[in-house]
């Protein structure tokens, strides 16, 4: 560590992340498009919510994680990047 490299490095910032952006995106598109075209009572309605809200909230806490741990860091940028990706996924094949 050099002598101008803090001992906690930057954290935070998430909302200037591309990831964070798209991800916040897709919960906008998704809440509306299921408001709109699937039943709110659905079970099919509050897991397509609940994946889309997840990806932007892991990617926030992963952000804000960063300055204390890299492992905690990585870990929630992946259940982001896995709740993104299962609803993703299916919808484009």
């Amino acid at each position: 560590m050099s002598e101008d490299e803090p001992l906690l490095p930057k954290h935070g910032g998430y909302r200037r992340l591309k990831s964070f952006q798209i991800a916040q995106l897709v919960y906008d598109v998704t809440l509306r498009f299921c408001d709109r075209y699937v039943s709110q009572r659905s079970r099919t309605h509050d897991q397509l919510v609940q994946a889309a809200r997840s990806g932007v909230q892991n990617i926030a806490e992963g952000s804000q994680a960063s300055g204390t741990s890299r492992k905690i860091e990585f870990k929630l940028t992946n259940v982001a990047r896995a709740s993104l990706e299962a609803y993703v996924k299916p919808r484009l094949s």
